[in-house]
């Protein structure tokens, strides 16, 4: 079963008291029983065999990195286990271990072997309704491309960090800069800053080389973000009469992700630490996504 657009719903969003700012460390115990739901529907009956042995090895990979036997003294099954700690964990981040680890097993297990779970619910709409819950408890996180990550603000996710993922994800030419982006997400979501800005410029980059070799273009391997942009000019990937226009969206592309990654990012400390402010790293996540998905679709467009 999907969210339920329900009349205290509709009401708060009449009332303005929906926010698009959200936190990020707290999970509370309504969205923590919301999560146990979903994954119980798309599990399916927890008596079934392929379900029990589902549970019993997502308990047994949090046992391992955890550092423990078990998730709790005394439970009766392995999803017992998981719930209860689930339910009483004080570390957030525990929480969202679970949270990805149990939505991974219904994105990738579930989903290739749906005859061997009844599910009451298909993996797209569990993964749509976790989205939902934690959209509506104000917490920033979204499942996208089998990973949880960090989410700023809903509008700019949902108009151009999602479609973005998407894109990288459906092309098998963009699987580098798809992993490299992801990547840099996971070190946004950990508060590894200088890392994200450095897998941004990686993925921007990778785009590029990606679309020189789907079409034949001469590149080097080890050519900077200002070679491959300026290639992309030269070959017309852009359309004549937005020439004018990407100039400026160039010299936008060399001062931002590339220029933030290199001032900041990029090479050495010196006698002093620095350290990249999150805004910055969050400014870079968004600027690369806007960029990652015009040139995607400029390729997509582009006639030789």
């Amino acid at each position: 079963m999907s969210a339920i657009e329900l009349f205290s719903k509709r009401q708060k969003k009449l009332r303005g008291e929906v926010t698009d700012v959200y936190q990020y460390n707290e999970i509370s115990n309504k969205l923590r029983v919301q999560v146990i739901q979903i994954i119980e529907d798309s599990f399916g009956d927890k008596h079934e065999p392929s379900v029990q042995e589902l549970y019993k090895e997502i308990h047994k990979i949090f046992c391992k990195e955890y550092g423990q036997f078990s998730l709790g003294n005394k439970y009766d099954s392995d999803s017992d286990a998981l719930f209860n700690f689930f339910l009483n964990e004080k570390n957030y981040e525990h929480c969202l271990d679970i949270i990805e680890i149990c939505f991974q097993a219904i994105h990738i297990i579930i989903r290739d072997s749906p005859d061997d779970y009844c599910s009451s619910q298909e993996p797209d709409s569990a993964i749509d309704e976790l989205n939902i819950r934690f959209k509506e408890a104000g917490v920033g996180y979204q499942f996208e491309q089998g990973e949880l990550i960090k989410v700023d603000s809903q509008f700019i996710h949902s108009e151009v960090v999602k479609p973005a993922l998407q894109l990288l994800g459906k092309d098998k030419d963009y699987q580098g800069s798809s992993a490299e982006f992801l990547a840099a997400h996971e070190h946004y979501r950990h508060q590894r800053y200088k890392e994200c800005l450095n897998e941004c410029l990686k993925a921007f980059e990778s785009v590029m080389k990606a679309i020189h070799k789907k079409h034949s273009w001469n590149f080097n391997k080890n050519d900077n973000s200002k070679k491959l942009i300026n290639n992309c000019l030269t070959n017309h990937l852009i359309p004549q009469y937005l020439q004018t226009q990407f100039c400026s969206i160039s010299t936008l592309l060399e001062t931002g992700a590339a220029t933030i990654r290199n001032k900041e990012g990029g090479h050495g400390q010196g006698t002093e630490v620095k350290e990249v402010p999150e805004y910055l790293a969050s400014y870079a996540l968004h600027l690369t996504a806007s960029n990652l998905l015009f040139l995607i679709k400029c390729e997509e467009n582009y006639i030789k």
